[in-house]
């Protein structure tokens, strides 16, 4: 019996981290909030805190969204949460094998063969336009358009192939 015991000080610091939680998604987009696949009940009262402008009415809008919440696992929420904010690893990860990616094509035309080989479905001729506009761009000192514009790319090639390790 002494197990189930959760101190008062312990019940309120988890309704508080709930709450929290509820911050974070009130501060999301719609569709941020629609991938996130939350409970009816809930993405309705998260949807209904936005549209509250006044400060006691959001503020026990907030505590509401803390109750209902204390009937579903917050984990998932708060991974998907992360991958939303680029705070997990992986992301991390992920961010910094595209970069090395991308340098390694701007750098070396022999990066592109290879990376078509590993990539058949990739859209070569629009790869090729963006290395080459970024490369002029960075002679040139101009802003990095293309340059993005080719990560946004290889993020997108990346994402329709399942990772592998």
């Amino acid at each position: 019996m002494q197990d189930e015991i959760v101190s008062k000080t312990k019940r309120k610091r988890e309704m508080h981290e709930l709450q929290a939680l509820g911050v974070a998604l009130v501060e999301l987009t719609e569709t941020q909030l629609k991938a996130l696949a939350l409970d009816e009940n809930l993405h309705q009262a998260v949807l209904e805190a936005k549209r509250i402008s006044a400060h006691e009415g959001r503020r026990r809008q907030m505590q509401y969204i803390g109750r209902l919440m204390r009937d579903i696992d917050p984990a998932p929420i708060r991974a998907r949460l992360e991958e939303i904010n680029g705070g997990s690893a992986q992301a991390n990860a992920r961010h910094k094998r595209l970069e090395a990616l991308r340098g390694r094509l701007m750098a070396d035309d022999a990066a592109l063969t290879e990376f078509a080989a590993t990539h058949p479905s990739a859209d070569l001729q629009a790869l090729r336009a963006l290395i080459r506009n970024s490369r002029k761009e960075q002679k040139e000192g101009k802003p990095p358009r293309a340059y993005r514009e080719l990560f946004r790319l290889l993020k997108s090639i990346e994402a329709a192939i399942p990772l592998q390790g």
